[in-house]
């Protein structure tokens, strides 16, 4: 069958193709588009498709972690309007709640000041048979923090001698450590907050640290490779996203976690 596709290009669409757009997700995406688009639609509906058995899987590592008193913990960083929480909401939609946790800590309280800096996130370590999710983490302390001078620059160095040792104990206590930094341009980023500030449902999104994130653009990219280069070790990597397109940086994120944890594939659920 031949449709007009994008920039009247004629699309040859298979029978399976046909199937997807009249079903009950292809109808949905195409009736909700504000022009009649057969390639996006489609690509919509694959990522639909992809997503559900990822998410199948997800289940079925979950399962395992129970099942064997694993602890798992998945960490998020990017720049801000980089689809991290975007990701982590597809990660934990259709997985057991009670065995599950996303953190997204505020700015540390006056006493939490006064405390060894990863003492409020070693807090909200996983129990047996839990999946923790940072939506940041103690990586703060190598990006955001000194950009914006929440931090001296003497706290900052004493966190990148430890950051890596603190990692290596983690890791000797038997909990699983994936961690995942979304990468988006700089145009990306500034079509984001703009699509933020005019949707009243996502306005709260907006605070005084994105707005200045253009701006320190340059910064945050020297403090990111200074991060890279000290945290990007053998025995805890990490994995680059490219989050531009965030339905692929969605899928991309859960493959990632799928590889990096030993789960058993045949767990029944």
């Amino acid at each position: 069958m031949k449709v007009e596709g994008n920039k009247k290009q004629v699309l040859e669409l298979t029978e399976e193709d046909v199937a997807k757009l009249n079903s009950k997700d292809g109808l949905k995406v195409i009736l909700s588009e504000e022009s009649y688009n057969v390639e996006r639609a489609l690509r919509y509906i694959n990522y639909l498709d992809k997503l559900e058995e990822l998410q199948v899987e997800l289940i079925k590592l979950q399962t395992w972690a129970i099942d064997n008193n694993e602890r798992i913990i998945v960490l998020f960083e990017g720049r801000d309007a980089a689809g991290k929480g975007g990701a982590i909401r597809r990660i934990t939609e259709r997985i057991n709640p009670r065995f599950m946790r996303i953190v997204a800590l505020p700015k540390p309280t006056e006493e939490e000041k006064t405390q060894w800096y990863f003492q409020r996130y070693v807090e909200q370590f996983p129990v047996a048979g839990e999946l923790v999710l940072f939506d940041r983490s103690w990586y703060n302390r190598a990006v955001v923090e000194p950009v914006n001078g929440f931090c001296t620059e003497e706290q900052y160095k004493i966190f990148m001698k430890q950051v890596n040792g603190f990692e290596k104990m983690i890791l000797q206590s038997g909990i699983r450590l994936v961690k995942i930094y979304m990468s988006i341009s700089k145009k990306e980023q500034q079509k984001r907050f703009d699509e933020i500030k005019k949707d009243p449902l996502k306005q709260w999104k907006m605070t005084s640290v994105d707005e200045r994130a253009q701006e320190l653009w340059d910064d945050y990219t020297v403090y990111k490779k200074k991060m890279f280069k000290k945290t990007n070790t053998k025995q805890s990597p990490w994995k680059i996203i490219k989050a531009n397109r965030k339905t692929e940086a969605r899928i991309a994120c859960i493959e990632h976690i799928l590889d990096s944890v030993p789960y058993d594939k045949n767990t029944e659920i």
